[in-house]
């Protein structure tokens, strides 16, 4: 397929373009890694240490996740420029798991349950004529739709702005403007090393204003941190099973594993490959095997489950670097973070709105993605309907989650996400409705 891309999968960029394309990764994803688990924690009331622990861990496991996925082991890995990181959609359940039997029953769930997206990734082949191009380019295009509020909430100052009055004061929105249009300018540049490096000199920009300003907050920053260090310990905190979690933590599987095939097509498309035939399905079927594997590692880490983060795909074209082995870097910054607590505090430092001025540019070409991959099919009747559904339902509970505040808990923790609702719609859709076409 036609790219304009600097780097395609197999090649192998030199040291200094390899490491600016990591560093931009690192910095979409960091946040993203860490905020699962302190919201976990901070629901469970763990204690400082516990906490500290969990994000590091978070942070290590997705290095190790990361490594497997652009490497591939065998059948286990897409082989191309996917970056893992904790997920998103397991915090509903994982509290819900937490409050019942702690960390040990989290752990424990999670890893028992891993092996359901195992077994999906082994039936793709099988399944192709429902998880089709069509459904993966709508589960694309609604976790674009639906990051871009996290990025639009980021640059308003995030929720501790909304909690403390100062939401979209002049100062943050400006922070915000600044980052999006030097993103903007320098990926417009000539200049290959402007362009691989729009976004980390964007970010640079906007932590300089943000430093001006005040917006920086050195305080959290102490000697204990410096002198910290922290070694993996396999089942720290035990492991306990009941069924009722690992039924609520399998369904969430099952739909990691449709995300999962969204992402490594986006990345796919992006990167210049084939989404149809044999290698695409190789692709898939080693990716979504990667999640469900590298879930389960994570537990074994005292961590939560994997997923692959849509973003970067974003980030791949923006850089016009989709090297895989730009992701060896990724992975072992990603563990040196979870290892050294120190260099993690200072990435923690930057502002909601320098982030979100960065990532509010790589969301909207996640769904853009999304769009590309539902125009490159034929849309007929049944697929327009298909289409109309999925995004009403998705984007519905998006926007207006309190329309689910009467349905059972199990009920809302699966369907409060516009992700999971607008998938699950379209893969019953496309298999249920039949159009007969009328011919002249």
């Amino acid at each position: 397929m036609k790219t304009d891309l600097i780097y395609g999968v197999e090649d192998r960029p030199p040291f200094k373009d390899a490491l600016f394309a990591a560093l931009q990764h690192l910095l979409a994803i960091f946040v993203a890694i860490i905020t699962p688990p302190l919201i976990i924690a901070s629901a469970l009331k763990l204690d400082v240490e516990k906490t500290s622990f969990l994000v590091s861990m978070s942070l290590f496991a997705s290095g190790v996740s990361t490594f497997i996925q652009c490497r591939r082991f065998g059948t286990i890995g897409a082989g191309l420029l996917c970056i893992q990181g904790t997920s998103f959609s397991f915090i509903g359940p994982i509290i819900a798991t937490g409050l019942v039997g702690g960390l040990p029953l989290i752990f424990g769930s999670c890893m028992v349950a891993a092996p359901i997206e195992m077994i999906v990734s082994r039936t793709f082949k099988y399944l192709r004529n429902i998880i089709t191009p069509l459904v993966s380019g709508i589960v694309v295009l609604l976790i674009g739709l639906s990051l871009i509020k996290v990025g639009i909430v980021s640059c308003g100052g995030g929720y501790s702005a909304m909690d403390n009055g100062t939401f979209a004061t002049w100062e943050n929105l400006s922070i915000a403007a600044l980052v999006l249009l030097s993103v903007l300018f320098f990926n417009r540049c000539g200049n290959k090393y402007l362009r691989m490096s729009s976004i980390v000199l964007g970010l640079c920009l906007g932590y300089g204003l943000a430093f001006v300003l005040g917006k920086v907050d050195m305080s959290s920053l102490n000697v204990g941190m410096l002198m910290s260090f922290n070694i993996p310990q396999p089942f720290k905190y035990g492991v306990d099973f009941n069924v009722s979690s690992f039924i609520a933590i399998g369904l969430v599987y099952l739909i990691t594993a449709i995300e999962a095939t969204g992402d490594v097509t986006a990345n796919s498309m992006i990167s210049g490959l084939p989404i149809e035939g044999d290698s695409y399905l190789k692709r898939v079927s080693g990716g979504v095997m990667a999640d469900g594997f590298n879930s389960f590692l994570a537990g074994v880490f005292n961590s939560f489950p994997n997923s692959i983060f849509a973003q970067n795909n974003g980030i791949i074209q923006l850089t016009g670097v989709a090297s895989r082995y730009v992701g060896y870097y990724i992975a072992a910054m990603l563990v040196l973070l979870g290892l050294f607590p120190i260099v993690g505090a200072v990435f923690s430092l930057m502002p909601d709105p320098v982030l979100g001025g960065a990532t509010l540019l790589m969301f909207g070409t996640v769904a853009a993605a999304g769009i590309r991959i539902v125009s490159s099919q034929e849309i007929g009747r049944k697929e327009t309907l298909v289409l109309a559904v999925s995004l009403s339902l998705g984007l519905g509970v998006e926007l207006m989650p309190d329309v689910l505040q009467q349905a059972p808990e199990a009920i809302r923790s699966i369907f409060s996400s516009g992700i999971t609702t607008g998938g699950l719609t379209a893969i019953i859709a496309n298999i249920v409705i039949r159009v007969k076409e009328e011919k002249d």
